[in-house]
Parts: structure tokens; C-alpha cells; sequence
């Protein structure tokens, strides 16, 4: 889920969490229209935190190629991908790809991947304790209640030393999986939203970054976090995504090669990341290919 985006083993800045959505109910009509030609567009995005500083440099570097993007800021993860399947955004730009592969599956609608932007390493932080190792046996630490990031965080838990998971942790690991006899606290699900705000009534918390910002901390704060590089972490890198008849627009195209390539972006990128984000330019036919496998594991569990 980005910077301020979604996925996962997650992502995704202080978010207000109210925000009027005017105008959201109808898409630009001269966006979207496939016709391949990147001129004189006006194209709604959908994003979460629209003041990050990556989004005015984009919003300008468009423009100059042509392209008007209209930003649509909205106040929680669950509100983007409606919306585009709808037909009331042309693209959003929120969440990593497990997030995704969750919303399609439980929706039966058809998002696809048409361009990645970057991958956030997950963070526990604490309002009480300065390292994972100070946390008590028996104190709870919360995690988000979205279950991609649910399980991301369970596995960032696992590797810090604080919990064990029945099954060795998977994409698919939820509360239920957590072997309490053998882990040291006690985990509870939160909405990521509120876990900023509940820090102070728990030992820990797993912040999706976008929410690290709301509680007074910096990125450096994590106590334990996960590692982007790793392979297996594909499924959680974010991403552009687009309705599947979209997917070979060129307007829509040139405007993921803008954020990936323009210097001011990138730096607005790791600026509101707070130097956390890791740039990416995956080939579009890789996240497809993740994203069709974490569907089909996640039809699988189901």
C-alpha cells in the first residue's frame, strides 16, 4: 500500500481521515477513452494522501506531456478500487498487490497492475518501548485488521522474536494462526486508521506508513520492520492500477513512466516516505503474473 499506497509481507503520512469525496461520482469524460493518443486527457486518480510531495511534482510533470490528473483523495484503503471499478476514477495509486489480488477475489471484479511504483518496508513501533527485545511476556501488540496486511504483520512480528505462527507464516496468515502457548505477547487486530492512535494502550503496534506520521513518530522510530529486498516479497510491492480494458491505455502508461522516472517525483517519493520507499520499475507482465497467483492462492484458501 503506497508511501501512502497499500501490501505486502505491506504496504502502504498523515491521512486525514474525512475527507469530502465531491465530484467522485462521475469520471472525467474525456478520460479513459483507450484511444492510445496522450494528449489533452484529464485522468482521475485515486490516492490516499494527497499531500504528499511526490503528487504536485506528478500533477506538474503531466501536464507538461499534456495530461491533466485530477487527484481524488480518499480517507481509507477501502474506498479506491470501488470507486475505479466503478468507473469513477480512471487509475488509483494506494496499494500493493496482495491488497489487490484481495479486492478482485472477494469482488469479482477484474483491477490489473499497469505499472509499479515503489515498496515500503512494514515498521512495529512503540510509544513505551525503545527495542523489541524491552517488550514484556504477556503485553499485547496490535496489527492492522485488513487481512493482507494482517498477515504481513504477523510475519513481521514472527521475525522480531514476538509471536510463532502455526503454519511458519504465510500471505494468508490471519490472528487464528498465531500459537499463543509459544509466542511471547498477545496480538490484537485494529483498523490500520486507529492503530496510530491506539499506541499508547498498547505495547506495540504495526503501522501501515501511511499512519506513522498521525502518531508523532518518524520511520527511523521502527523497532523491527520487514526487508523489501526480499524475492518473495513481489506480492507487496504497489502499484498503478487500472480497469482491465485500460491496461494498454498510453496515456495511462506514460503517466506510470512519469512517476517512475521524473527526478522530482522520485525525490517528493523518498521525501514522504521519510527516505523509507524503494523505487521500483517492474516489467507490468511480472505484477500481473503475481497478482494472478495470489488470486488463485487466495481462491484456494477460501
Amino acid at each position: 500500500m503506497s508511501r501512502r499506497t497499500t501490501s505486502i509481507i505491506a504496504a502502504l503520512a498523515a491521512v486525514p481521515l474525512f475527507v469530502a469525496l465531491a465530484g467522485c461520482a462521475t469520471a472525467s469524460s474525456d478520460a479513459g477513452s483507450g484511444d492510445g493518443e496522450s494528449g489533452g486527457e484529464t485522468v482521475r486518480i485515486g490516492i490516499v494522501g494527497k499531500g504528499d510531495a511526490q503528487w504536485a511534482p506528478f500533477v506538474e510533470a503531466a501536464a507538461e506531456e499534456g495530461i491533466t490528473v485530477e487527484l481524488v483523495d480518499f480517507g481509507s484503503y477501502e474506498q479506491p478500487n470501488p470507486a475505479l471499478a466503478e468507473g469513477e476514477l480512471d487509475l488509483n495509486q494506494f496499494q500493493h498487490i496482495v491488497y489487490l489480488a484481495d479486492y478482485n477475489v472477494n469482488s469479482g471484479k477484474g483491477l490489473v497492475p499497469i505499472g509499479s511504483t515503489a515498496i515500503y518496508p512494514l515498521g512495529l513501533y512503540s510509544k513505551k518501548f525503545d527495542d523489541v527485545k524491552d517488550i514484556p511476556k504477556g503485553e499485547t501488540v496490535a496489527v492492522p485488521d485488513d487481512a493482507s496486511n494482517q498477515a504481513r504483520a504477523l510475519l513481521v512480528l514472527q521475525s522480531a522474536g514476538l509471536i510463532e505462527l502455526k503454519s511458519g507464516g504465510s500471505i494468508f496468515s490471519d490472528l487464528a494462526d498465531v500459537d499463543t502457548e509459544k509466542s511471547k505477547v498477545k496480538v490484537t487486530a485494529l483498523e490500520a486508521a486507529l492503530l496510530a492512535t491506539s499506541l499508547p494502550d498498547v505495547a506495540a503496534a504495526i503501522l501501515n506508513n501511511d499512519f506513522v506520521e498521525d502518531a508523532g513518530l518518524t520511520f527511523d522510530d521502527a523497532i523491527a520492520q520487514d526487508d523489501p529486498e526480499d524475492p518473495n516479497a513481489l506480492p507487496y510491492v504497489n502499484i498503478f492500477a487500472a480497469r482491465a480494458d485500460d491496461a494498454d491505455n498510453e496515456t495511462y502508461l506514460k503517466l506510470v513512466e512519469i512517476f517512475q522516472t521524473d527526478a522530482d517525483v522520485q525525490a517528493g517519493l523518498l521525501e514522504s516516505s521519510g527516505g523509507t520507499a524503494v523505487s521500483l520499475q517492474t516489467p507490468a507482465e511480472d505484477l500481473v503474473s503475481a497478482l494472478k497467483k495470489v488470486e488463485e492462492d487466495t481462491e484456494a484458501q477460501k
